[in-house]
């Protein structure tokens, strides 16, 4: 929980602006914020991860007011424009930056 009755929630994805741009739109949602997880190196750079030499993958994380926009609501968006069928790629975007 966050202030104010907020929640937060972190999503893999891939394509950071993809995703910043539809769930800035999404009613409910505070603040989109894009970063890594789950690599080795600390603080990585969008090129070093680009290189997939960090060992990161892109994510996501939201603040959102639940009174506005349920997590449901947010996984079918997500699930809308992310597929996590896809090993290593979504969309043109290939690499293992974009695992989900």
């Amino acid at each position: 929980m966050t202030d104010a009755g907020r929640k937060s929630l972190l999503l893999p994805e891939a394509v950071f602006w993809c995703l910043e741009a539809v769930f800035d739109d999404l009613k409910g949602v505070d603040s989109v914020e894009s970063g890594y997880m789950g690599g080795r190196t600390a603080n990585p750079s969008y090129e070093e991860s680009a290189r997939e030499e960090t060992g990161h993958a892109e994510v996501t994380q939201l603040t959102f007011d639940p009174k506005q926009v349920s997590f449901r609501e947010i996984l079918k968006v997500f699930f809308v424009i992310h597929d996590p069928t896809t090993l290593n790629r979504q969309g043109n975007d290939v690499g293992t930056q974009y695992r989900s």
